[in-house]
């Protein structure tokens, strides 16, 4: 019986045919990945991603169809526990920190050296956010990297339990799965360094989300 480490499962999705073999032919040359699809647009990684089942999607901002934004929130409603990792041409801040609040882990620009994209993907995997040295200074005139965003759905999630709402109640009011409520709480708690639902309620109560619609930003 081997006690080889699984591999991690990769998903390269974008438009343009030679930037997504390229990726491919850079990650297979690391023994600890396995690219399980190229794959040209957010439509299909979409309809594909549970079947797929990837750890980590490289996943390109511009997109034609659906776009990367969108792509990233409708992935993680249907398997929040995939980590995705923005791989773009674009280092402006906006980009960048609109990328984060949508649920993104990491953003990497594509003209970093190819060892930063395993880089990037080790530290998103073992829960960090990850951002390029580029897009890292990009950003920090325009808010502090290290502050995590809660995503519009963990804003949603948030309020549900604050006003006492179990697991199987917010899956029931927001059409998801249980398992989805409960991979957000705990996304929740790790964010904003709290253990207990209680003190959730007592966060949303401090920073006036039970008082309706205030954007929760950390």
């Amino acid at each position: 019986m081997s006690n080889r480490p699984a591999l991690i499962r990769i998903a390269v999705v974008d438009d343009h045919p030679m930037i997504a073999e390229g990726i491919q032919a850079i990650l297979e040359s690391y023994d600890d990945v396995e690219v399980i699809a190229t794959l040209a647009n957010g439509t299909d990684i979409i309809e594909q991603v549970e079947t797929l089942a990837p750890d980590v999607i490289l996943l390109d901002l511009n997109m034609p169809g659906i776009g990367g934004l969108s792509t990233t929130e409708i992935i993680l409603e249907r398997r929040p526990e995939t980590r995705i990792l923005i791989l773009s041409m674009h280092d402006s801040p906006e980009y960048i920190s609109s990328a984060l609040s949508h649920g993104a882990v990491g953003y990497v620009l594509k003209d970093v050296p190819t060892d930063e994209i395993k880089r990037a993907i080790d530290a998103v995997m073992s829960g960090q956010r990850y951002l390029c040295t580029g897009a890292r200074g990009s950003l920090e005139p325009y808010q502090d990297p290290a502050r995590e965003q809660l995503t519009n759905r963990e804003q949603t999630i948030l309020l549900q339990l604050a006003q006492g709402r179990s697991n199987r109640e917010v899956a029931a009011a927001l059409d998801i799965s249980v398992r989805t409520v409960e991979t957000h709480r705990k996304n929740l708690k790790r964010k904003l360094g709290i253990s207990s639902t209680a003190g959730l309620t007592r966060y949303a109560l401090e920073h006036g989300v039970l008082q309706g619609g205030t954007r929760v930003s950390l």
